[in-house]
């Protein structure tokens, strides 16, 4: 099957900032980490593959479409994850629901109310009386329940509790086991990738410095072991020594 996400030499410039030349492939079956630290691009990157924000130039394809041309069928078959959305803060999550799934031609409402129970949701709450952990939980409900291929999530595990983020990373793997599905996330949370990515992309300064399965990925670092490390260095201690030094390009 072809790549469900290619991403091409996307563009864009701010005042101070720039994303430049970004490109990496999202495989079906696998899961993808987004790394890097606060600022690195990790969420403007995924605000242009969704069209969020216009990048300046480069190509998104999803399922072998172009997404900027095909953009309504295309998010038919994506769940998508943003921290900091409040909705409407005063109404119901059952409210808001209800204008969500209209949106959806698979909408799956008993699949949806099974993680309302599996998250312990409830649905006659305001959205603004929800943690941040439950907020998340219910934007995680919406995006699973209508059988989207590629899922893309910026910082999902984020004020999680750690027993609800093995929830969530069990999830996450149970949706791609099919070989058919796929999962795109961005976390400052490396142990989360360590457990369950198979694929790392790793942005410092707008900047793709390396896209590749996990095992080729931890070994593309060994150069910045010392003598007291024994085996692969984390992908913690890699993003440690790697922020604010110049990299070895060569070593990539």
């Amino acid at each position: 099957m072809n790549d469900l996400l290619q991403v091409k030499h996307l563009n864009k410039h701010y005042p101070g900032f720039a994303l430049k030349d970004i490109s990496f492939d999202v495989k079906p079956g696998r899961i993808m980490g987004l790394i890097g630290k606060n600022g690195a691009g990790k969420s403007t990157t995924l605000k242009s593959i969704l069209n969020m924000v216009q990048p300046e130039s480069g190509t998104v394809a999803m399922l072998g479409k172009d997404f900027y041309e095909h953009e309504k069928e295309c998010k038919q078959n994506i769940g998508v994850v943003f921290g900091g959305i409040d909705f409407y803060p005063l109404k119901k999550l059952s409210a808001i629901t209800d204008v969500t799934r209209r949106f959806y031609r698979k909408w799956d409402q008993q699949l949806y109310k099974d993680y309302l129970r599996q998250f312990s949701l409830d649905e006659s709450k305001q959205f603004r009386s929800l943690s941040n952990g439950m907020k998340v939980k219910y934007l995680l409900a919406l995006a699973l329940s209508h059988h989207a291929v590629l899922y893309i999530l910026d910082e999902p595990t984020s004020g999680l509790d750690p027993v609800s983020r093995d929830e969530i990373l069990h999830i996450f793997t149970r949706i791609v086991k099919d070989g058919k599905r796929s999962v795109l996330f961005s976390t400052h949370i490396t142990s989360d990738l360590d457990r369950c990515a198979d694929d790392i992309t790793y942005i410092q300064n707008g900047m793709v410095l390396k896209s590749t399965d996990k095992e080729t990925f931890l070994r593309s670092f060994e150069y910045l072991r010392t003598n007291e490390d024994t085996g692969l260095l984390s992908l913690e201690e890699i993003m440690l020594r790697t922020e604010g030094s110049a990299l070895d390009e060569t070593a990539l």
